[in-house]
């Protein structure tokens, strides 16, 4: 496994890290059993860094993880999760929600601090909210050793921009925006550079679209992105390759990105996520995916507040 520097936190975390939402039963029913095993795989061959949060599986993600990690030595890992999403439509940025918030999380995991603790999904409140009362608040717990360093996470690209122009934050955690068909976190890298922040990209099989599973129900895209991602499934398909591996192969091939996460709660399929990363990537294959996914190129959609995208 490849280890990259998560900008100025100084942590040295894996190329692939692991997705919590999975663990949880966000998506879809998953065995506990299951889901703890996937964890101490994903260390034993070199997975170094989870991200969780509490709105995953509405508190059950926190908890399975401590489960998993109960005894295993803290030098071994690093964690991120996060505070202000509770629900699909429970958000609390306050000071004093944040504060809790944060105690509840090392309790579920059984931590006496995380690596990582990042405001989620802000675009379904006020940015000043999160720059002027949530931010400090998380500042205030790594003083206090509750925490090591502070991050941001969200949909629009537009959040980190705003955000980052006004407050100081340690890094930044962009999701579908690095993708087979969709490129546009690499101006945002670009943009954000001179500030040395950690960068982690989620959700690189665009939250089910670059699977055999598909999007889930409810899932944003449009049609022409449903369609021409099936497209590309069914060639990946006819040519006996795996259209998911291309995408993290993708994904992780860009050292622009430090940790790019990965949700599973299966061990096979954990497995088979950490041998996609650690394989070459195969240009010919990628040239003729991303011709079939040329129409929908950078293709987004609006989430959160329409004003914060």
């Amino acid at each position: 496994m490849e280890y990259r520097t998560l900008g100025k936190t100084g942590l040295k975390v894996s190329a692939l890290g692991l997705g919590g939402s999975s663990l949880g039963s966000h998506f879809r029913p998953v065995d506990e059993a299951d889901a703890i095993r996937t964890v101490h795989l994903a260390l034993d061959l070199g997975v170094n860094y989870i991200d969780t949060s509490p709105f995953y599986g509405l508190t059950r993600a926190e908890t399975v993880l401590g489960k998993a990690l109960l005894g295993i030595p803290r030098d071994r890992y690093y964690v991120g999760t996060k505070v202000g999403r509770y629900g699909d439509d429970e958000f609390d940025f306050s000071a004093a929600r944040t504060k809790a918030s944060v105690d509840e999380s090392l309790k579920r995991l059984g931590l006496d601090y995380v690596d990582l603790i990042q405001v989620h999904d802000s675009e379904f409140r006020s940015y000043d909210q999160v720059i002027e009362e949530t931010l400090p608040v998380l500042r205030d717990v790594c003083k206090v050793g509750k925490a090591r360093f502070v991050g941001i996470t969200g949909y629009p690209l537009k959040l980190f921009r705003t955000i980052t122009a006004r407050a100081e934050v340690d890094a930044f955690l962009t999701y579908c925006h690095y993708t087979l068909w969709n490129d546009l976190a690499l101006g945002l890298v670009t943009e954000l550079e001179g500030k040395n922040l950690g960068v982690i990209n989620a959700a690189v099989l665009g939250l089910g679209l670059l699977t055999k599973h598909g999007p889930f129900q409810g899932h944003p895209a449009s049609e022409a992105l449903r369609d021409a991602c099936a497209k590309a499934l069914a060639y990946c398909e006819s040519r006996g390759a795996d259209l998911s591996a291309l995408a993290i192969q993708y994904a992780v091939a860009n050292k622009n990105f430090h940790t790019t996460l990965a949700g599973t709660a299966d061990p096979e399929e954990l497995r088979r996520n950490v041998s996609a990363a650690e394989t070459p990537l195969d240009s010919g294959l990628l040239s003729e995916v991303q011709k079939i996914l040329e129409p929908i190129r950078n293709q987004i959609w609006v989430y959160g507040r329409p004003e914060n995208n």
